[in-house]
């Protein structure tokens, strides 16, 4: 849960203030109006700044090298298994670490351990936002439980799997980016260089040019006369899009719109199944209890919608109701994810069927990522067949008219 400052109205006209937990804005605003019938405003009790978070993300800032990461949580478990005390592993992993942002929370991390901290709350402090909270909740039910080793060994086999799938998916991804790249550069080139060298030739003739060959010249002209207006375009309309989607409804809109996207929806859906799947086989796995599981499976998901839909199922195990049944009132994912965790509760099993159908959202991910870019190929060879096609026809057909007309 995160932590929210609000002002609303009261049922007797006061203005009041204070601090509410919620899974997000949206959440925190829906416990207020149970309370008060007009709400105000609802913000995150930390001020993040708006100029310094207008692209936020990326940009800037120290980022998780996930291979780095997973071998640290390798290189834990087995010296850990060895018998090492924690503060001499984190020490002796720090000073061996490559990664700069890595080695230097490991080097806080064996400081505040040797001084009496949890490991787990050190690296939540040292680590910030780059830590990821799957992580963090692991380690800590490892240090609970005395199983630390397996924890991270845990943790360490979750990362693999989530690397390994993404490595497959980015990899498949570079030939049709390659390709639609180079389209584009052909067509540039085709635009700004080529096109008006044959358009001095024909204006020299003097003679009636046909009318495809007049529109790839007046194309070829707008291009190279208003390019930088397509650029300040293509500007703002990223810039709408970031704005927009730092709202709380653009945000949400923007995650509906990206399940219903054509090819791309499945593929997204796809993602936060096997994200859903995989995430709380390792929470229930390092011991957490069901409610717990849920919240923080919910945060880590990609799709904000999904997310959000997911993080409101906890307030509905709290009172009894079971997790298969509040997945389908969601409605949020699809149904044999549901199924499969429902004969998971009611087997007593539920780890190792999320554990299974996590493997099987895994490999329909990856197969429906080569269908998309079978389909995209091909696309993408046709648009390039189009433009190439519609501009030799337009200077051939001038050529011809010209050389009829001698």
């Amino acid at each position: 849960m995160d932590t929210f400052k609000y002002s609303a109205m009261s049922r007797d006209g006061k203005r009041v203030s204070g601090v509410i937990e919620g899974f997000n804005q949206m959440d925190a605003a829906s416990k207020l109006k149970e309370t008060y019938p007009i709400v105000l405003k609802v913000e995150p009790a930390e001020d993040k700044g708006k100029v310094a978070n207008f692209l936020s993300g990326d940009i800037g800032g120290a980022k998780l090298n996930e291979k780095a990461f997973t071998l640290m949580c390798s290189q834990f478990a087995v010296i850990l298994k060895a018998g090492i005390p924690i503060a001499r592993t984190v020490r002796l992993i720090g000073a061996k670490m490559t990664d700069k942002t890595l080695k230097k929370i490991l080097t806080q991390v064996a400081d505040d351990v040797e001084s009496g901290r949890s490991l787990s709350l050190s690296f939540s402090e040292r680590g910030k936002k780059i830590i990821p909270l799957t992580f963090l909740e692991t380690i800590h039910a490892g240090e609970e439980a005395g199983n630390l080793d397996t924890a991270f060994e845990s943790a360490s086999e979750h990362y693999k799997k989530q690397m390994k799938l993404k490595g497959k998916v980015r990899g498949a991804m570079i030939y049709p980016t390659f390709v639609m790249l180079l389209a584009v550069a052909v067509v540039i080139v085709l635009m700004v260089k080529v096109v008006p060298t044959f358009t001095a030739i024909f204006e020299e003739q003097g003679n009636q040019l046909p009318t495809i060959t007049r529109s790839l010249i007046a194309l070829s002209q707008f291009f190279r006369n208003n390019w930088y207006i397509l650029v300040v375009i293509g500007l703002m309309v990223f810039v709408g899009f970031k704005l927009y989607g730092n709202t709380e409804s653009g945000r949400m809109q923007l995650a509906i719109w990206a399940l219903k996207l054509p090819v791309l929806g499945e593929i997204n859906i796809l993602s936060a199944s096997s994200q859903f799947a995989n995430t709380m086989a390792m929470m229930l796995g390092a011991g957490l209890p069901l409610t717990k599981a849920v919240t923080i499976t919910a945060r880590t998901l990609s799709n904000y919608y999904i997310s959000t839909e997911v993080g409101k199922i906890s307030s509905e195990l709290e009172v009894g109701h079971t997790l298969g049944k509040t997945l389908r009132e969601s409605g949020c994912l699809p149904d044999i994810l549901i199924d499969m965790t429902a004969v998971g509760e009611e087997s007593g099993e539920l780890e190792s069927t999320l554990g299974m159908t996590a493997d099987y959202y895994d490999n329909e991910l990856e197969q429906a990522t080569q269908r998309a870019l079978a389909k995209l190929e091909p696309a993408t060879l046709v648009f390039m067949g189009a433009v190439a096609g519609y501009i030799v026809i337009a200077i051939y057909v001038a050529m011809f008219s010209m050389y009829n007309g001698m």
